[in-house]
């Protein structure tokens, strides 16, 4: 995308540009982007040429800034400004018209990718859907019953942990008190009694899941 500078507006512009302050020519073209809206950017092989004819003509002189060459508009430019300032204002509104129609461009080319986007997304969830129903439904069931083992094998694992762990807790405990001479005639019935009832609790509990 361009704008559509008439023969002589982008030389009559780049006037202007330096009218207001002296830049090198990378300004100028940010100048020109800037004005734009960073929908048009004009390349050096456009920029420089046109420089250095309007510095042929004496409109505008160059120095160095170091490793920069910085333009000035000289006062035969400003003259040819003021003598053609009617053909700038016609220049100021190309380039408002031209930015209008770039954007109009960008915004087209914003909403045509949009709606690709969104087209392949739905053609891909289409897929998806597609490849999930030609999924074997006894294989699902398989692996759903695989992981119910894995996940029931596990439980086991860790209840056996559990009931050795405490285990291991009250046989020091009934070891530890007959050492002391002060274990109960009547201990070892109550244990039975005991690990008969949460047994029971426990059954009773398995059986309702």
């Amino acid at each position: 995308m361009s704008p559509v500078f008439s023969h002589g507006s982008l030389r009559l512009y780049l006037l202007s540009l330096l009218d207001e302050s002296p830049r090198h020519g990378y300004e100028l073209i940010q100048a020109l982007t800037d004005r734009f809206g960073g929908t048009y950017s004009p390349s050096a092989g456009t920029i420089y040429p046109r420089l250095a004819k309007l510095e042929e003509e004496g409109l505008v002189t160059k120095s160095a800034d170091g490793r920069k060459t910085v333009y000035a508009i000289t006062d035969a430019g400003r003259a040819e400004l003021a003598a053609r300032r009617p053909e700038l204002d016609a220049i100021e509104e190309e380039v408002t018209d031209s930015v209008r129609r770039l954007a109009d461009e960008v915004r087209a080319g914003v909403n045509d990718a949009m709606r690709t986007l969104r087209a392949e997304l739905a053609s891909a969830a289409r897929e998806a859907k597609r490849n999930a129903s030609r999924v074997d439904p006894r294989q699902d069931a398989r692996d759903a019953d695989r992981d119910a083992r894995a996940a029931g094998i596990g439980a086991v694992r860790d209840a056996e942990a559990a009931i050795n762990e405490f285990r291991q807790q009250l046989r020091t405990d009934l070891r530890y008190q007959a050492a002391r001479g002060v274990l109960p005639a009547d201990v070892v019935p109550l244990l039975k009694g005991e690990l008969d009832r949460v047994r029971r609790a426990v059954t009773e509990a398995l059986e309702r899941r």
